[in-house]
């Protein structure tokens, strides 16, 4: 297991509030988000949930949802990347690739047949009809 403490963890915000001017920010951008940071809302009716998820800066095509049963997991891949313009002359340059995933378990199974996915100014809606019970069949004993 590594010792290392991940960005973003419980330790920078202590020193960010203790000592502001000292607290180093990423010239460009900002950090990758980390799980815990894809914040979800989920509203439960008779017919299905309805989950909005904040991911914001990411581009529609690098945003992924799969549904196994009850399970709905939600990834991402951010990109950021700075441009360069004729003319200039390169001091710094710096990118940031990653990919971030969040699952989640809803108490009844989902219709992933007719489940919907929007993506609007940063958040993510989903629209999960709960699988409708299948009617008992009744076995013919041979």
């Amino acid at each position: 297991m590594s010792s290392l403490i991940a960005r973003g963890s419980l330790f920078d915000d202590f020193f960010k509030d203790l000592a502001p001017g000292f607290y180093v920010r990423p010239l460009h951008g900002d950090a990758l988000p980390q799980p815990a940071q894809i914040r979800v809302d989920v509203n439960e009716t008779d017919q299905g949930y309805t989950v909005q998820a904040e991911v914001p800066g990411v581009a529609k095509e690098d945003i992924h949802v799969s549904i196994d049963g009850n399970v709905v997991t939600l990834s991402a891949e951010i990109k950021q990347s700075d441009t360069q313009t004729s003319g200039e002359k390169v001091l710094r340059s710096e990118r940031y690739f990653g990919a971030v995933s969040r699952s989640f378990q809803l108490p009844a199974d989902i219709d992933d047949q007719t489940a919907k996915a929007k993506y609007d100014n940063g958040v993510l809606t989903l629209t999960l009809p709960k699988k409708k019970a299948g009617a008992s069949q009744r076995l013919t004993i041979e």
